[in-house]
Formats: C-alpha cells, structure tokens, sequence
C-alpha cells in the first residue's frame, strides 16, 4: 500500500454540531476494508469582522465513543486556529462505517476548515 498525503478543505461551514455537523473529511474504504488515516493538521479560519467559536467532532465509525477534539474554542475576527499543534489523530472504520471529523461554527458562513491527512496507513 502507498502512503498519500492528503488536503481537504470546506468554505463556509455551518452552525449545526456534532454528528449532524459537516463532515470535512471521512475514511475512505477499499472494498469491505477502511483504510486507516493519521490527521497531522487541521486549520480553522475565521473569514468574518467578528469572533467566532468553533467545533471539531470526531465522529467515531461504530457510533459510540463520539468526541470533541475543540468545544466552543474562541476564534477572533480575521484569525485562524491550528487546532492540532503538533499532534497526530488515528482515524479508522470497518469498510462499511468509517470515522469522520466534522467541523462547526458560531456563525453560520464565518469558518473554512483544513485538513491534512497521510491515508492508507
């Protein structure tokens, strides 16, 4: 298997939370098999004149062990956040239901999200 660096992005992303937030990235599957994925960077951005607060939810693919990475996490007008800091984030599935890291805001419009990912580990 080869290992790819990956980035993925979302503009404008909206207010609702956990598992019904949007999905930013998602293990992809190889037939009935997940691959398995390291997060190495995710960046939040906040595009509006005013402060914001930002989510990231990990989605855990066997629907239990949900968590937040960040909760309510302060973002100023016109700044960013590196959420990770130097920190890794194993992310997997089964094929079938895989992990998804899912992003929300205080305002709706107001955040782009990035993520850097190493897949297929």
């Amino acid at each position: 298997m080869a290992n790819d660096f990956k980035r993925f992005t979302s503009a404008s992303l909206g207010t609702t939370t956990g598992a019904s937030a949007t999905a930013v990235y998602t293990v992809p599957s190889s037939g009935a098999t997940a691959m398995e994925s390291i997060v190495i960077g995710i960046t939040l951005a906040n595009k509006s004149s005013s402060g914001i607060t930002a989510d990231v939810f990990l989605d855990n693919y066997d629907g239990s062990n949900d968590v937040y990475i960040v909760k309510d996490v302060t973002i100023p007008a016109g700044a960013s956040l590196e959420v990770m800091s130097g920190n890794k984030l194993v992310l997997q599935g089964d094929g079938t239901t895989n992990d998804a890291l899912r992003i929300s805001a205080s305002a709706g419009s107001a955040l782009d999200a990035t993520v850097s990912v190493l897949e297929d580990v």
